[in-house]
C-alpha cells in the first residue's frame, strides 16, 4: 500500500442510529480465531498433561527453538538477574510496584458479617487463592511490567504461593528474559518456570511429578496473565480444571475525542498501542471531522519516525483500526460503549463528566493527560485487561481476581424457627420435601 494512503479507514455514522448489537458488528475488531488455535494447542495441552516436563521439553524445543537445561529456572539466576539490572530500569519496577501496590492495598476485601434476624447471621469471607500460575509473555516484546501487574494483586491478596512462566530464550542459554527474572526476584517471586506458550498454561494447570530436577510441580488453581491467541486458547482449554483471568486477545485502544482534542496526543496514543502487535487495534471516534484530518497528518509524520515503522502501519491500516464519524458526544459514547475497549481514552470537553458516563471499558483514561501508556507502567492501575469487547461482563485483573468469596451461616435454634415455614413451603413448592424435613426434624425430636 502507498505511503500517501490513510492510516486509518473511516466509517461515518452520522445520521444512523444502530442499535448496540449493530454496532458491535460495524465497528472495526481485531480478528482472533481462538477456535482454530484451540484445535492447533489441543494435542500440546494433552501432551503435557500426560507426560509432564518431557512434553514441555519438546514443545519449547519445536516451538522456542531451544531446549532448556532447567523448566526452574535456579536461585542464582535470579539473583544474578536482580544484580544486573540496569539501576534505572530497577528504579522504574520499583516505583511501578509501589505505586500499583498503594492502588491494591485500597482494595482488600474486610469480612462483612449482616445480622439477618436476632441470633441469625450471614458472613462473607474473603479467602485468597492457595495457589497461582501467573504468564507473562516474552514474543515481540518483553514485558517485566506484566510481572508487577500480575504479581503485586495477587501478592496484596494474600496468594500463599506463586508461580510464574515466561518463555525460554535462545539467546540466553534456556532462560526467560533476564529482565523478567530480575522483576520476579525484586517481588520475591522464586519459582519462576521456563516455559512459554499452550505448553506453560498447561504446565501449570495440570502439575508434573517430577520436573526434571527431581521435584514436583504442583498445579495451581488460577491461571493469570496475557499471552498470544496459542495462550488464549491454551487457557480455554484448561478452563474447569483451573480458573483463568480471562481469554485476553490483541490490544486495544479507543479515543473519544472532540475539536478540542490534540491531534498530535490522539496519533501517538494510536502509534503507542498499534506498536504491540500487527494486530493490534487502534480507533479514534470523534464529532470532528477536522480532527481525523488532523491526526492523519501527525500520523505521516509521527509513524515513518517509529521504531517499530512496519508493524504499526499494519496494524494501523488494518481492518481492526479506523476512525468512527459520529454526530456529537452522545452518539460517541453509545459507539465506544458498543465497542467495550480495552483502553478507551477520554479527550473531549469535560471529559471527567463524559468518562463518568462510560459503561464499558477495561480501564477508563480521562483528559490530555491520562495516556494509555501512562496505565501500562506507572499510574497506579492494573494493564491486564479485558479485550474484544467482553469488558461488558468483566473486569481487569485486580485483588478481587485473586479472591473467593465464602458465605458462613450461623443460625440459632430461635432464628431457625423463624425461617422454617417460609423454608418448609419453598421446599414443598419444589418438590423437595427431603430439604423441609432436614429443618422439621430439629423441632420434632
Amino acid at each position: 500500500m502507498s505511503d500517501a494512503a490513510p492510516f486509518l479507514a473511516v466509517t461515518d455514522l452520522r445520521s444512523r442510529r444502530l442499535s448496540s448489537a449493530e454496532l458491535h458488528a460495524t465497528l472495526p475488531r481485531a480478528a482472533l480465531d481462538v477456535e482454530a488455535a484451540t484445535a492447533a494447542v489441543r494435542p500440546v495441552v494433552e501432551d503435557v498433561a500426560a507426560r509432564g516436563a518431557a512434553a514441555v521439553l519438546d514443545a519449547s524445543e519445536r516451538f522456542d527453538g531451544i531446549r532448556p537445561e532447567h523448566l526452574r529456572v535456579p536461585a542464582a539466576e535470579l539473583e544474578r538477574a536482580l544484580e544486573e539490572l540496569d539501576p534505572q530500569i530497577r528504579a522504574a519496577l520499583e516505583e511501578s510496584v509501589a505505586r500499583v501496590r498503594r492502588v491494591d492495598g485500597a482494595q482488600t476485601r474486610a469480612e462483612e458479617s449482616v445480622q439477618v434476624v436476632p441470633g441469625g447471621t450471614v458472613t462473607q469471607r474473603w479467602v485468597p487463592m492457595r495457589r497461582v500460575g501467573l504468564y507473562a509473555p516474552g514474543g515481540r516484546a518483553v514485558l517485566p511490567s506484566s510481572v508487577v501487574m500480575n504479581v503485586v494483586p495477587a501478592q496484596v491478596a494474600g496468594v500463599e504461593q506463586i508461580v510464574l512462566a515466561s518463555p525460554p530464550q535462545k539467546e540466553f542459554g534456556g532462560l526467560p528474559h533476564p529482565t523478567i527474572l530480575a522483576a520476579c526476584a525484586l517481588l520475591g517471586v522464586d519459582e519462576v518456570i521456563a516455559a512459554g506458550g499452550a505448553q506453560a498454561i498447561a504446565l501449570l494447570a495440570h502439575g508434573a511429578e517430577d520436573l526434571g530436577d527431581g521435584t514436583p510441580l504442583p498445579g495451581v488453581d488460577l491461571v493469570t496473565g496475557p499471552g498470544n491467541v496459542y495462550v488464549v486458547a491454551a487457557k480455554r482449554l484448561v478452563r474447569g480444571r483451573v480458573g483463568i483471568d480471562a481469554e485476553a486477545g490483541p490490544t486495544e485502544i479507543a479515543i473519544l475525542a472532540d475539536a478540542a482534542a490534540d491531534p498530535s496526543y490522539v496519533a501517538a496514543d494510536l502509534i503507542s498501542q498499534a506498536e504491540h502487535d500487527p494486530l493490534a487495534a487502534s480507533v479514534l471516534v470523534t464529532d470532528a471531522p477536522e480532527l481525523v484530518a488532523a491526526v492523519e497528518r501527525e500520523l505521516a509524520v509521527q509513524v515513518p519516525a517509529a521504531l517499530h515503522r512496519e508493524r504499526i502501519e499494519e496494524a494501523l491500516r488494518g481492518p481492526q483500526s479506523g476512525a468512527v464519524l459520529v454526530d456529537d458526544v452522545e452518539q460517541g459514547l453509545a459507539v465506544v460503549d458498543a465497542y467495550g475497549a480495552e483502553h478507551l481514552e477520554i479527550q473531549t470537553t469535560d471529559a471527567a463528566a463524559v468518562a463518568a458516563r462510560v459503561t464499558n471499558a477495561g480501564a477508563v483514561f480521562v483528559g490530555p493527560h491520562s495516556p494509555v501508556s501512562l496505565g501500562d507502567y506507572a499510574a497506579g492501575s492494573n494493564h491486564v485487561l479485558p479485550t474484544g469487547g467482553t469488558s461488558r461482563f468483566t473486569g481487569g485483573l485486580a485483588v478481587q481476581t485473586f479472591l473467593r468469596g465464602i458465605h458462613v451461616v450461623e443460625y440459632d435454634r430461635e432464628a431457625l424457627h423463624g425461617a422454617r415455614e417460609a423454608a418448609t413451603s419453598l421446599a414443598a413448592a419444589e418438590g423437595l420435601p427431603a430439604h423441609g424435613s432436614a429443618i422439621d426434624i430439629r423441632f420434632t425430636r
